[in-house]
């Protein structure tokens, strides 16, 4: 037996911001994506892991891990949001 979810009211739908913002964080690698709840498909993804952002990193000696890594992260995933017109997540 399948319980459906709760049915929400168009009211609080339409206040809800429907992109939720997934932050990873590993003992290498930093990496966030933006989800679209109601249909759970990804809306945009940025990662430390990507070979270019690494191997340009690890020229310049910079941590794929740490804080600033995190702020460049989340700058690249920012640009590729609004690329896509998504101006907010949660």
């Amino acid at each position: 037996m399948v319980i459906p979810p709760p049915v929400k009211t168009q009211r609080i739908t339409n206040f809800l911001k429907p992109s939720l913002l997934n932050m990873h964080f590993s003992n290498k690698f930093v990496s966030a994506q933006v989800i679209h709840a109601p249909t759970t498909t990804v809306a945009a993804a940025a990662s430390s892991q990507k070979k270019v952002l690494r191997e340009a990193w690890t020229q310049t000696k910079q941590s794929t891990r740490d804080v600033s890594a995190a702020a460049k992260i989340g700058k690249i995933l920012g640009e590729r949001l609004l690329i896509n017109d998504i101006p907010a997540a949660m």
